[in-house]
Formats: structure tokens, sequence, C-alpha cells
């Protein structure tokens, strides 16, 4: 009989969207190759100069995906949450990119090795299929982000990420996002951030809570985000 320890990482495993309609046996086998960590708030899972070839599994908590300029600022690329997976550039030969994974709410990680995942990808296409899907979808969600910094307003820009945060949850609701990573993410002064918030909230766009924002008027968003 599998230990409660077992029964909560086949769950966590069940929960990430790579693995969806895997068969038990499946499961098993990620079971055994996968290890289970814990990370604090503010530790780095990786950086830009990390050899390791490896696939990390969000089981809970929040991972931040970012990148600093030649004068240190940092451009958030994703801000990841719980059944999500991360590190797959260095799978297909492409490094980082330069990119550093920083743990920003306590969070469980799961780890597959290279090896272990090209074993998982030759037998289950399907797997294969939407790991391409979400590479396909995170460079397109980069390009848009360095586009937005280039020609876009510190107004817009805020507007074109909370459509974005807020497409990823499906709900209209984002939560346990604060006003310093927003403005890490619209690379913008966390003061000018929340003036903007206040703006659209006046404005009947936002609904503002303590780390909670609901989308009122998703319309007059883009309209912003287009600005």
């Amino acid at each position: 009989m599998p230990t409660a320890v077992e029964k909560q990482k086949l769950y966590y495993l069940r929960a990430v969207d790579l693995f969806q309609d895997l068969l038990p046996s499946d499961m098993a086998w990620l079971d055994s190759v996968t290890s289970m960590v814990n990370y604090r708030k503010g530790q780095l899972i990786y950086s830009p100069d990390d050899p390791k070839e490896v696939l990390f599994l969000l089981k809970k908590g929040k991972v931040q995906l970012y990148r600093l300029s030649t004068e240190g600022k940092k451009l958030v690329l994703a801000l990841l949450d719980a059944g999500t997976f991360f590190g797959e550039m260095a799978l297909v030969g492409q490094g980082m990119y330069g990119t550093f994974a920083e743990v920003v709410q306590d969070a469980l990680v799961c780890a597959m090795t290279r090896h272990d995942v090209v074993q998982l990808l030759s037998t289950r296409p399907a797997v294969a299929l939407r790991l391409l899907e979400t590479l396909g979808q995170r460079f397109l969600e980069t390009q848009t982000s360095l586009d937005a910094l280039a020609f876009k307003s510190v107004k817009a820009r805020l507007a074109s990420l909370l459509l974005r945060l807020a497409r990823q949850k499906g709900d209209g609701v984002i939560e346990g996002i604060g006003h310093q990573d927003l403005a890490e993410m619209a690379v913008a002064l966390r003061e000018t951030v929340t003036q903007v918030l206040d703006e659209f909230k006046a404005l009947g766009l936002l609904d503002l809570g303590r780390l909670r924002i609901k989308i009122l008027n998703y319309d007059e968003l883009r309209k912003m985000a287009e600005e």
C-alpha cells in the first residue's frame, strides 16, 4: 500500500496539466523517477549559469521567471502557478536563455531529468504535443511583453498584463500578486502601478482588494491595452 506521502506526490503529479490523461502505469513510473523539493520564498531554483537539464513541475506555490537587463532591471517573463512546469528550454538545448526562476510563494517542486523526460516524450506523443503548445504560448507571451516594453505606455502595459494574468486564471480574478510584483512584470515603478490601478478602479474597470484584483470591464481594459 502506498504511504500518505506517496499518495500526496501522485496527487500533485496528476494535477500537472502536462500529464493529463496518462495511464496509472505512467503515473506510477513518474512517481518513481521524480524527486520532490520544498523551496522557500526568495530562493532561486535556477539561474542563467545553471548547467542542470531538468524539467521542474510546480506542485504548490508560485514561481517567477525573469531576466536581468544590462542595467540590472528585472524583466518578468512569467508568473507560474501550481499545476504547470518550467525549465523546459534546457531540455531542447537552449539553456535557460539568461533566465532566473525565483520562488515568490513557498513552493513544492518535482524534478525530472532530461533522460526521463525524453523517455516519456518518445512513448507518449500527447505529452510531447502539450509541451510544444506550451513552449509556443510562452514564446508568444514573451514576445508580446517585449513589444509592449518597446512601444507602449505604463498604462497600456499594465492593462495588457492584467488581461493576460486574468486569462491564465480563466475567471477574471487575479490573486496572490502584489503591486511590486505587477511593477516588476510591467517594468514600472511601484508607485506608478498603484496610481494606474487606482485610476482603473475609479473608471470601474477593476475591483481591488488585498492581493486580489477582479476585472469588471474587459472591453474598456482592452482599449486601454491598445493605447
